[in-house]
């Protein structure tokens, strides 16, 4: 038996997907042919739970961090972790450094698969663990990657920034500028940020929607940082990455 609310709240999250942009409510009303009270009503429910974004200046609606992260919740499930498992192994055994793939919840990292190269320090990026994302190579990927007003609202507040460390974005638009550099570059990194002594690059799996389900990212010691080293880690991590990101229908 159909529940008239429940269509009508999934057919505003079909319709927001299939834009290209944020639309005003009366487009979404108009489109589902919905009484403009009954969309309100829906708009501002799907607000509270952050499936839906509303942009006060320009008075549109556009999906929120909640709606892209069910969304992509197949990807990151088991599927994920079956396609990336052989290739975060062989990148490891590449790079001789441990390697790992995670996923972004919310304004956190969390890791979904580590492969321990033979002879280095272990992390502390274990299975499960969650970190703040603006503190990691691996979630300065992903949020590079997302449209600027979805990290906008997740670091609308100063709050947001509380659990930062040294060398760290304290703010938005630190975090903005930082995001500027990864976008030009195509890849992240981090130095001593999460543990003292070692250094992350990560790059960003993409879907087939541009949407950042993953990141591979290697770690290795800071005392063997060169300019050489970077260059191939670079190399091989984002190769490893595109190969992921092709596998889930990506470019």
């Amino acid at each position: 038996m159909a529940v008239p609310a429940a269509e009508q709240t999934l057919g505003i999250l079909r319709y927001l997907s299939s834009q290209a942009s944020p639309v005003q409510a009366t487009a979404i009303a108009r489109s589902l042919q919905l009484p403009r009270s009954t969309t309100y009503h829906l708009l501002n429910t799907l607000i509270e739970f952050g499936f839906v974004v509303h942009y006060p200046d320009q008075r549109v609606y556009g999906l929120g961090v909640a709606a892209h992260e069910l969304g992509s919740g197949y990807a990151r499930q088991e599927p994920l972790q079956r396609l990336a498992r052989r290739p975060l192994a062989a990148l490891a055994d590449r790079c001789r450094n441990s390697a790992h793939l995670s996923v972004l919840l919310g304004r956190d990292v969390v890791y979904v698969i580590e492969e321990r190269a033979a002879g280095r320090p272990l992390l502390i990026t274990d299975v499960g663990v969650r970190l703040p994302a603006f503190t990691t190579a691996s979630g300065r990927a992903m949020l590079a990657a997302l449209p600027q007003p979805q990290v906008k609202a997740l670091y609308a507040d100063r709050d947001a920034f509380a659990a930062g460390v040294a060398g760290a974005p304290s703010s938005l638009s630190n975090l903005r500028r930082l995001l500027v550099d990864v976008r030009a570059q195509g890849w992240a990194s981090e130095d001593g940020e999460v543990s003292e002594g070692l250094a992350s690059i990560a790059v960003p799996v993409l879907d087939a929607a541009r949407y950042p389900v993953a990141a591979v990212t290697v770690t290795y010691p800071v005392a063997e940082q060169t300019r050489d080293l970077v260059q191939r880690l670079v190399v091989d991590v984002t190769a490893t990455a595109r190969l992921l990101s092709r596998r889930l229908g990506g470019g």
